[in-house]
């Protein structure tokens, strides 16, 4: 139940694909359609109840906000809304991620002794980290381990065979923009992604990136990042940490890349759309 002076305002704003049912003037953020797309990624239960759930809550909203062009017309076509009632507002990268963040103590904290390729993301399938074996196996003969940060929920179906990838577990947020500051390349051969925040915060660390050509990520990575079929993605790593001159125009141009997505920039974008909705909600 809403508290009463939450229940007597003009807008509610919902950041995480949850709200109020009963309230009529939410403006939910949903960040992708990936449960309606995809089920066989999550369990049979989640899967059923984001089908039962996300219409519901885009239908009536006063207001949906996503994350990108690509998660705006998945909505629009999966909920059947009107592209109008969808606007797209980036997600920003912390501060605390920076080229000159504490490499050393992330190191020295996860017990990493070689030079790694990163990927940060969750052990579900959507993730496709079985794609990163084949680099595993080829960087081992240079030194270099493939290392994953992330854990794991119960509700998302987990890939087998990633025996060869380090896996760190869930990684504190303290630690996080040291670990990319360190990694020789980072690499995400998603299979879908509505936004692709740890791309960013990769660029902004200064990492080379290696990503999927598909969904939002070509979008997010603004030609900073090499994009590649999710096939691929291990052959290009491996390419890249091989290579001095790739790696520092990788680096150069996700710098460039991740500065303007600040979060102070989409506070403004949004509490000027929460204006723009309370003025004229029919809008």
């Amino acid at each position: 139940m809403l508290p009463l002076r939450a229940a007597r305002a003009a807008a509610l704003l919902c950041p995480a694909n949850l709200a109020p049912l009963g309230f009529p003037r939410n403006v939910v953020v949903i960040h992708d359609a990936a449960p309606l797309r995809h089920p066989e990624w999550y369990s049979p239960a989640y899967a059923a109840w984001q089908r039962r759930v996300l219409p519901a809550l885009a239908r009536r909203a006063l207001h949906v906000v996503t994350v990108s062009e690509f998660s705006r017309g998945e909505l629009a076509g999966l909920l059947d809304l009107a592209h109008e009632h969808i606007s797209v507002v980036a997600g920003g990268v912390d501060p605390a991620f920076r080229p000159d963040a504490d490499a050393g103590r992330a190191r020295a904290a996860l017990g990493l002794t070689r030079p790694y390729v990163l990927c940060v993301a969750s052990q579900t399938a959507r993730k496709n980290l079985r794609a990163l074996v084949p680099a595993a196996r080829a960087l081992a003969a240079d030194g270099v381990e493939v290392v994953v940060a992330g854990g794991h929920r119960p509700q998302f179906a987990r890939e087998q065979g990633l025996e060869t990838l380090r896996h760190l577990g869930a990684v504190p947020d303290a630690l996080l923009p040291g670990l990319y500051a360190g990694a020789e390349a980072f690499a995400l051969p998603s299979l879908y992604e509505g936004f692709g925040l740890p791309v960013l915060e990769a660029m902004a660390c200064g990492a080379p990136v290696v990503a999927s050509d598909v969904t939002a990520l070509p979008d997010t990575a603004g030609g900073a990042a090499r994009l590649v079929p999710p096939d691929a993605v291990s052959d290009t790593v491996c390419e890249v940490v091989r290579s001095p001159a790739e790696r520092a125009r990788l680096r150069a141009a996700g710098l460039a890349r991740a500065a303007p997505f600040t979060w102070d920039r989409s506070a403004r974008e949004v509490d000027a759309l929460l204006s723009a909705r309370v003025a004229s909600p029919r809008a």
